[in-house]
C-alpha cells in the first residue's frame, strides 16, 4: 500500500496541518491476501511510535472485520513488542471458538517486523443471578465546567480532554491518580469498542505526576476488560481515572476505569510500563 493514497482531512482552516479523523482512517483499512493494512499519518504518532490506543484499535477492528459473527468482545491483552512505522499490516487468526467463547489473535506488523501481538476474548452472555459492580463513579463537575487539559504528544490534536480531578503531570505529587473527561473529535457517531480503547489510552500516564519533567515512559503490556456491550455516553464525553499503582525495578504498573456520563462502568484496563528515569 502506498501511503501517499490514504485520505486525508484538515484540520481546522489552515491546509498546513494535515490529518486524518478516526473513522476515516479506519475506513482506508484495505484486505488484500487475507492481510489488512492501513497507512496511520504523523498526526496518529506518539514520539517515535504510532499512539498505542489506536495500535490496540487497530487490532480490534481488523479481528471484527475478519470474523463477522463473532459474540461480543469481553477482554484483550496487548503485548507491544517494537514500535510500528510507515504502512502496518494486520493479520487475525481464529484460535479456538467453542460454544458461547471465541479467541482471536492478531498481529500487527510494521516495516521492521511484529510490532504488536492482542489476544482477544468473545464470549456470549449468559443467564445469572448475580449483577453488582463495585466501581461507583467518583463525584466530579461535567465536562463543559472542567478547564481544558493541554496534551503535547501528537496524537492528542484528536482529542477533547477536561481536568475533572486529582494530580496533574509533571506536579511532583505524592498520589499519581488523575480524572479526566475524555472524547474523541470525530464526527463518526456510532461508539464502538474499539473507539472506546483509543480513548482509554489517550490520557497522560499517572505516573507522570511524580515527576516535575517528563520522564522516559514506555508501555509494555495492556490489559483491558469490556463491561457493557454497547456502551452509550452524552455528547461523546467519557470520565477516566488513570492510577499509577507501583512502581520497582524499573517498571511500574496503571490501572485506567471509564465511566460513561451517568456513571456507569464502561471499560477497566491495567499495564505494565517500563520507567526509564
Amino acid at each position: 500500500m502506498n501511503c501517499g493514497t490514504q485520505p486525508l482531512i484538515t484540520a481546522g482552516a489552515s491546509a498546513e496541518r494535515r490529518s486524518t479523523s478516526y473513522s476515516v482512517l479506519m475506513s482506508a483499512i484495505e484486505r488484500h491476501d487475507g492481510t489488512w493494512t492501513v497507512c496511520p499519518g504523523e498526526d496518529w504518532r506518539q514520539g517515535r511510535t504510532l499512539f498505542g490506543g489506536l495500535t490496540a484499535a487497530l487490532c480490534l477492528e481488523v479481528a471484527a472485520r475478519e470474523f463477522t459473527d463473532l459474540p461480543p468482545l469481553r477482554s484483550a491483552q496487548f503485548a507491544f513488542m517494537a514500535p510500528p512505522s510507515g504502512a502496518v499490516r494486520i493479520r487475525a487468526e481464529l484460535l479456538r471458538r467453542g460454544k458461547s467463547t471465541a479467541f482471536v489473535s492478531t498481529d500487527m506488523l510494521g516495516e521492521s517486523g511484529l510490532a504488536t501481538r492482542a489476544t482477544l476474548c468473545f464470549a456470549q452472555g449468559r443467564r445469572s443471578a448475580h449483577s453488582f459492580q463495585g466501581m461507583s463513579a467518583p463525584a466530579v463537575a461535567r465536562p463543559d465546567l472542567c478547564p481544558p487539559f493541554p496534551r503535547k504528544p501528537t496524537f492528542a490534536q484528536h482529542f477533547d480532554a477536561g481536568f475533572a480531578g486529582g494530580s496533574v503531570p509533571y506536579s511532583d505529587a505524592e498520589d499519581p491518580t488523575t480524572l479526566l473527561w475524555y472524547r474523541l473529535r470525530d464526527d463518526g457517531k456510532n461508539v464502538t469498542l474499539p473507539m472506546l480503547t483509543a480513548i482509554a489510552d489517550a490520557a497522560a500516564p499517572a505516573m507522570m505526576a511524580r515527576f516535575s519533567e517528563m520522564p522516559p515512559l514506555s508501555t509494555i503490556t495492556w490489559d483491558v476488560h469490556y463491561l457493557s456491550e454497547q456502551p452509550v455516553t452524552e455528547d461523546g464525553w467519557w470520565l477516566l481515572r488513570t492510577s499509577a499503582e507501583s512502581a520497582r525495578n524499573g517498571y511500574t504498573t496503571e490501572s485506567v476505569t471509564i465511566w460513561n456520563s451517568t456513571g456507569e462502568p464502561i471499560l477497566v484496563g491495567r499495564q505494565t510500563l517500563a520507567l526509564f528515569a
